[in-house]
């Protein structure tokens, strides 16, 4: 599993973390950002959802 944030489209509601904090954090300006080692193979059941929790669609979870 893939997992990427565009930071561009991001607006720091985040749902992501709330959803999956064991993946996702904001960072100092309070955008989502991955924890460290989360990009590839995250195996939270939770990750999917957190994608589609976010308001804007700037999380991508792909497969691989």
């Amino acid at each position: 599993m893939h997992i990427s944030i565009d930071r561009d489209v991001c607006i720091g509601a985040g749902q992501c973390a709330l959803t999956a904090p064991d993946v996702f954090t904001q960072d100092d300006d309070g955008f989502s950002e991955l924890l460290p080692g989360r990009a590839d193979g995250a195996e939270s059941p939770l990750v999917r959802e957190a994608g589609r929790a976010c308001p804007v669609g700037a999380i991508t979870v792909t497969d691989g």
